[in-house]
């Protein structure tokens, strides 16, 4: 596991929009597509921003959801809509490059397409090239919760529990431990605390059970905070 401590959130956001896209060069250039899944939350935003706005080929690329809120298409809450507004538009990618998780659909139901989906273009184990993951201040990444039943799912994807008043389409373990590169991106001196148990590979946060090689994580001074002497791999 590689740290890299930059002086702030847009620096981070910056090195990290950076990364993606050499990534993204890389696998084209090998095999002519770059498979990318994408975290939730208000953290990525900025990243996602610069993303789109990098100098790079689309073709190719094909844009997943690590996790999704269950709510309707274009409601403020889905992850998908930050996503769209932040890269789909600014990049001008084609729809059938990007797939959004079915949430709108029963549970069963949405969880078998996106199985589907994934697998079709993927692999079946699915491989994705690259996951980009974020750090709940509880230790929660994706939306695999504390003391939630899908810890131990062997599925690929799953159901939540509720949390913050909504249920949550997500990715598992399975999935993405068998990601070819996983790329954190933890900013803020919320994430202090739980930054140094995943750092420290503490398995008792959900976090903490995530593959850690061929891992990056990009940090900021301040969720850095109580990691002393740590830049470097592990």
């Amino acid at each position: 596991m590689k740290l890299i401590i930059l002086p702030d959130a847009e620096a981070a956001a910056r090195q990290a929009a950076r990364m993606i896209a050499d990534a993204a060069r890389h696998c084209i250039v090998r095999s002519g597509r770059f498979t990318l899944a994408v975290s939730g939350g208000s953290t990525p935003l900025t990243m996602l921003g610069y993303l789109g706005k990098l100098p790079m080929s689309w073709d190719g690329v094909e844009i997943f959801q690590v996790d999704e809120r269950i709510a309707p298409r274009d409601d403020a809450d889905r992850n998908f809509t930050g996503l769209e507004q932040k890269l789909v538009k600014e990049a001008k990618l084609p729809p059938q490059q990007i797939h959004p998780m079915p949430v709108e659909k029963k549970f069963a139901v949405g969880m078998r397409e996106y199985v589907e989906t994934i697998t079709r273009i993927a692999g079946d184990p699915p491989v994705l090239d690259l996951v980009h993951l974020g750090l709940g201040a509880d230790g929660h990444t994706a939306s695999l919760l504390p003391d939630d039943n899908i810890l131990d799912s062997q599925e690929i994807i799953a159901i939540s529990r509720e949390y913050q008043g909504r249920r949550r389409m997500s990715m598992t373990y399975p999935l993405l431990n068998n990601a070819r590169k996983r790329l954190w991106l933890v900013t803020g001196d919320s994430k202090k605390e739980m930054l140094r148990r995943l750092y420290d590979g503490d398995k008792s946060i959900p976090a903490g059970r995530v593959q850690r090689d061929n891992t990056v994580i990009i940090t900021d001074r301040d969720a850095a905070a109580e990691l002393e002497n740590n830049v470097g791999e592990s």
